[in-house]
């Protein structure tokens, strides 16, 4: 199995409803985005899907939350825009962008400081 993994920046406002805190003001993160996706073969070129193609995918699943309050996405109604919650639905939407290409999303790796981040995964089948 090959992985590959890239990043991409996030700069976004949210705020937590409910939470008892600081956190429940608005106040904003430039996030780090990590993917990882796997490949159980190589293409005639000996890559499982060039480094550009993931990076252009993945810029275009963040692009949509970059500088925006995440309050407002419609992702974000019923659920708070926790860390949690925003790396699975980035995990969602490149999954569905990358599918049809031979890889698979393996995991999203969010971090909201240089220090805390929130890994999501599906269970493999």
């Amino acid at each position: 199995m090959y992985e590959l993994t890239v990043t991409a920046s996030l700069a976004a406002a949210h705020h937590l409803r409910g939470y008892q805190g600081k956190c429940e003001n608005v106040h904003g993160h430039n996030y780090r985005v990590e993917a990882t996706v796997a490949a159980t073969s190589l293409n005639k070129t000996g890559l499982a899907m060039d480094f550009q193609d993931l990076k252009r995918h993945l810029k275009a699943v963040v692009e949509r939350f970059d500088h925006t309050d995440l309050n407002e996405a419609a992702e974000f109604q019923e659920l708070n825009p926790s860390c949690e919650v925003l790396s699975r639905v980035l995990y969602q939407d490149l999954a569905r962008a990358v599918q049809g290409t031979g890889v698979r999303v393996l995991r999203m790796r969010v971090w909201e400081t240089d220090t805390a981040c929130v890994t999501y995964h599906e269970e493999s089948t």
